[in-house]
C-alpha cells in the first residue's frame, strides 16, 4: 500500500513514511492509493483486538511497511484493560431496538481520541525505527480540547519523541485545560494560544509547510510530525470502531450481517466521520452518514449548499471540540469522492485560502448528498437534548453526543428512515459536567466543575471517569501562553535552538 497527496504534489510513499511525516510538506494530506474491501463473514466472532488487525492490515502491512507480527503486537499494547475500562474497548449501549450509542470514551482521557492515540505512538516509533531515522521526532498538536490530552498521554515519556500541544486559551473547558497543563513526563510541553482552534491549527500547518523552518530543524537534529487527524496514523485506527459497532448490532440480533444501518457522528474537523466513510467504502453497509454540527455549522451548511464558507462568526459553545470553522479532513473526503481529482482540490483550497470560501460543482455536490446528511444543534437545543435523553432513557450524554442525538432525530423525521442506527458518543458526560448539570437541573449558579462532578454523580448514579477524579489537586506543570505569531519562537525555546 502506498500513500499519495490530495493535491498531486508529492510522489507516492509508504505507510511508514506517511505516518512519520504527518502531512504533505508542500500542502495537502496523505491518503491511501487504493482501499481494500473486507468480507464481513465471521467477523462478529472476533475480539476488538482481532478485528482491529483485520481492518488495519490492508492499510499498514505490506513489503516495506509493518509486518503482521508488528501490527498485532502494537494492537495488544494499545488496547487492554489497563488503558481502557471496558473489555470491548468501545461498547455499544442500546437505548431502544433501533437506536444505540457507541461509547468511544472509555480510554485514559475520557474522549474518543484515545482510541487512535493509544495505538499511534507504536505506529510512529515503529515506523521511525524501520526507516532508520536518527533525528528526534517533534510532535506538533493543535487541539480544540480533547486531542491534546489524549496525545500527551499516548506519547508521554516515549524515547526519541517530544510532544508540543497548542490549545486556544480560554477556548476549552476547565477540565480539558487541567488535563493538559497537569501532564507530567519529561518530553511533554503545553502552550495556550491567544485565539481559537482554527488559529492554532493554521499556525501548526504553516510551520509544517515552511521549508526553511523544516530545514533548520533537520540541521539541528529534529523532524516534525503530527498527532492530529491530518496524520494518517491518527485517523486509520478510528475506522475499526465503526466495524465494531455494526458487528455488535449483529451479535445482539438487532440486524443480520449485511443489513444497512445509519450512523450519526458529531464532528468538527471531519476526521471522525471520515473514518466512518472509509469503513463504508471498505464494505460496511452504512446507508447514510449523518454529520452533526454545533452552532459553528460550517459543515452542515456545506453539505446542504455545496458552499464551504469560513467567513462567519466563530462561537464558543458547550461542545468545544466542535468549535471549528476549517475542517481539515474534508479535503481527504472531497479527494475521494472526486475520484482523486487533485486539480479540483487545488482549485478549491486555493479559493478557500484566498477568498475564504469555495463552491463544489454540481456532480460533486450530488455525490456528497448521497453519502451525507448535514444538520446542527444550537446551544439551547443541545441542552434540551441532554435532558430529554436522560429523562427518557436514564442515560447520560455529553454536549457533543447531544448534538449528534438532536441531528439524528432531525434526520429521522425528515427522511422517514427507521433503519437501525448508532450514534458516536465522543466524550464522557463527566468531562463536560457543567453543561450537563445545567441541562438536567436548570441551575447555573454553580460554576465549580469539580463540585458539579459530585452533584452529577449523585443525580446519575454513575461513576466519575477515573481520569477526572482528583484532577484539581494535581500540580500545574505548564503555564505558557503565546500569540499566534509566536508559534515557531515557542518551538525553538522548547527545543533549545
Amino acid at each position: 500500500m502506498q500513500y499519495i497527496s490530495t493535491r498531486g504534489n508529492y510522489p507516492p510513499i509508504s505507510a511508514l513514511q506517511a505516518i512519520v511525516q504527518g502531512m504533505v510538506p508542500r500542502g495537502g494530506l496523505f491518503v491511501p492509493e487504493a482501499i481494500s474491501h473486507i468480507d464481513l463473514t465471521g467477523l462478529e466472532n472476533l475480539t476488538y483486538q482481532e478485528l482491529a488487525f483485520e481492518v488495519l492490515k490492508p492499510f499498514l502491512c505490506s513489503p516495506g511497511n509493518y509486518s503482521e507480527a508488528e501490527l498485532k503486537e502494537y494492537i495488544q499494547l494499545a488496547y487492554n484493560r489497563e488503558k481502557f475500562d471496558a473489555e470491548t474497548v468501545t461498547p455499544l449501549a442500546f437505548l431502544e431496538e433501533n437506536l444505540s450509542i457507541l461509547e468511544l470514551w472509555h480510554g485514559p482521557t475520557a474522549a474518543f481520541k484515545d482510541v487512535a492515540l493509544q495505538l499511534m505512538p507504536y505506529l510512529l516509533t515503529g515506523a521511525s525505527k524501520k526507516l532508520g531515522k536518527r533525528n528526534e521526532i517533534v510532535i506538533l498538536v493543535a487541539t480544540s480540547g480533547d486531542t491534546g490530552k489524549a496525545a500527551l498521554e499516548g506519547f508521554k515519556n516515549v524515547p526519541g519523541i517530544r510532544i508540543i500541544v497548542f490549545y486556544p486559551d480560554k477556548g476549552v473547558s476547565r477540565i480539558q485545560e487541567l488535563q493538559m497543563v497537569t501532564t507530567d513526563g519529561k518530553n511533554t510541553y503545553v502552550t495556550g494560544v491567544k485565539g481559537n482552534f482554527d488559529d492554532c491549527q493554521n499556525m501548526v500547518k504553516e510551520i509544517f509547510g515552511n521549508s526553511s523552518i523544516n530545514a533548520l530543524l533537520n540541521q539541528k537534529g529534529f523532524e516534525l510530525s503530527s498527532a492530529n487527524s491530518i496524520n494518517w496514523g491518527r485517523l486509520v485506527p478510528q475506522i475499526v470502531y465503526y466495524f465494531w459497532g455494526y458487528l455488535e448490532m449483529v451479535r445482539k440480533r438487532i440486524i443480520l450481517s449485511g443489513d444497512p444501518v445509519n450512523v450519526c457522528v458529531p464532528t468538527g474537523n471531519f476526521g471522525n466521520i471520515l473514518a466512518g466513510y472509509y469503513a463504508k467504502v471498505m464494505g460496511l453497509p452504512i446507508n447514510k452518514l449523518i454529520c452533526a454540527s454545533n452552532k459553528n455549522r460550517v459543515l452542515a451548511d456545506f453539505i446542504n449548499t455545496g458552499i464551504y464558507d469560513r467567513r462567519r462568526e466563530f462561537y464558543r459553545t458547550s461542545s468545544p471540540s466542535m468549535d471549528i470553522l476549517i475542517s481539515s479532513n474534508l479535503e481527504r473526503f472531497l479527494y475521494e469522492i472526486t475520484s482523486h481529482n487533485a486539480i479540483k482540490i487545488n482549485r478549491w483550497y486555493k479559493e478557500l485560502s484566498r477568498k475564504g470560501y469555495f463552491k463544489v460543482d454540481d456532480s460533486t455536490r450530488q455525490v456528497l448528498k448521497n453519502i451525507l446528511y448535514g444538520g446542527f444543534a444550537d446551544e439551547e437545543e443541545t441542552l434540551k437534548e441532554i435532558k430529554f435523553v436522560f429523562e427518557k432513557y436514564h442515560y447520560l450524554i455529553d454536549p457533543h453526543t447531544a448534538v449528534g442525538m438532536k441531528v439524528y432525530r432531525d434526520y429521522q423525521r425528515e427522511s422517514g428512515s427507521n433503519l437501525p442506527a448508532f450514534i458516536c458518543s465522543t466524550a464522557s458526560p463527566f468531562k463536560f459536567n457543567l453543561a450537563v448539570y445545567r441541562a438536567l437541573t436548570g441551575d447555573d449558579s454553580v460554576d465549580d466543575e469539580f463540585k458539579v462532578l459530585e452533584k452529577l454523580k449523585e443525580i446519575s448514579k454513575q461513576k466519575i471517569h477515573r481520569s477526572l477524579e482528583g484532577l484539581d489537586k494535581l500540580s500545574i506543570n505548564h503555564n505558557r501562553t503565546i500569540s499566534v505569531k509566536e508559534g515557531f519562537k515557542e518551538i525553538k525555546r522548547i527545543l533549545g535552538i
